[in-house]
Order: structure tokens, then sequence, then C-alpha cells
């Protein structure tokens, strides 16, 4: 085989495997609708973080792997689970061929309560500095189970979320919003709030 054949079959080989790094890794999302204002606006484009919140079943691995003996069936995050303040997308709970991006609010396992606008946690009061307006909505208590997640828009006024349609299963979540990259006036980083 000539050089320049071998080159150019290299060079679509490396391109491939970049290609699959990063569809694997990024994925990108637009946002539709005003449910996190100010912090995301409609008809914004997103880079989602997909590795950060990747799902690892061990028990699947464990088949693989000669020395590992896991008997049942049990996913994890590979890296870290989401964590309280984080921008997140993920399939709607209602109909999973639709997405939402939303802020976490709430952890596994904790008590959540909405009273007149104001989030409490287990009983504390939340700080939100990432709102620019509050509302005066109140939500019945929920308490989540050890896979579920607690998520709203930061618009209150104007979102549809756990308040309405109750927790998101971690199953679900698909990635961490990391950049708003289009229009290129709003590009930003996204960060989340402790």
């Amino acid at each position: 085989m000539s050089r320049v054949a071998r080159e150019i079959i290299e060079a679509v080989a490396l391109a491939l495997i970049v290609f699959l790094v990063i569809q694997t890794g990024v994925r990108n999302f637009k946002v539709e609708g005003a449910s996190m204002q100010p912090t995301l606006e409609g008809g914004q484009y997103l880079l989602v973080n997909k590795l950060v919140y990747f799902r690892l079943d061990k028990e699947r691995l464990s088949r693989v792997i000669p020395f590992w003996n896991v008997q049942q069936s049990t996913e994890q995050f590979s890296l870290r689970p989401p964590q309280r303040g984080e921008v997140i997308v993920f399939h709607y709970p209602r109909d999973t061929t639709k997405d939402f991006v939303k802020r976490v609010i709430g952890l596994p396992g904790e008590k959540i309560e909405v009273e007149g606008g104001d989030v409490f946690i287990d009983g504390k009061l939340l700080g939100e500095p990432y709102l620019r307006s509050r509302d005066t909505s109140s939500a019945k208590a929920t308490i989540l189970g050890d896979n579920e997640y607690y998520v709203m828009g930061d618009n209150r006024r104007g979102s549809n979320d756990s308040r309405n349609w109750g927790p998101v299963a971690s199953e679900l979540v698909l990635g961490k919003v990391w950049f708003v990259y289009w229009p290129i006036s709003k590009r930003h980083i996204v960060s989340g709030f402790p």
C-alpha cells in the first residue's frame, strides 16, 4: 500500500475515533421556553457533559472481569451523581421522548417542601442565589427515594418541574449542562451553586 493511501486511512480512522469519543461524552441541547431564565434562555444551544453522570452496571462488568464477582445488577454513576445546584438535562418522566433542562434542588433521601416560594430541604431553607425573582407557589412535601432527584426551573413562575410531576429517576438523567455555545454573544460556562 502506498504511503499516501496509508496516511488517508490513518486520518479517517483518527477522525472516526475522535467523533465517537465526542458523541459518547458530549451532546448538544437546544433550550426551549423560558423555564430556566435568567440562567438559560429559549433558543440557546448547550453542550452537555454526559461522561460526568455515565452509569456503570457492576453486574454486567463482573461478567467481563474474571476476578470481580457481583451477584445483583446494581447501576451507579461512574464519576459522581448529580449535585445540588447543578443544571442537568434529563428525559421528561411523563414522556421520555422529550428532554428537559432544570436545576437539581433535592438529592436522594431528602424531604423537599415548597412553601410560599421558599424551598426547604429536611426542614432547612435553601439559599438560591441564582433566582432573580421569587414566586409564591407551594408544593406538597416529597421524600425522595434512593435514586430520585427533585428539579426546578430558575423561572419558578414559568416552570413545569418536580412540583408538578414529581421527582426524576436517576436513570433518566442524561448529563450536566456545561457550556452555552450559541448565540456567540451569550456564550458562557454554566456553573452549579451549592
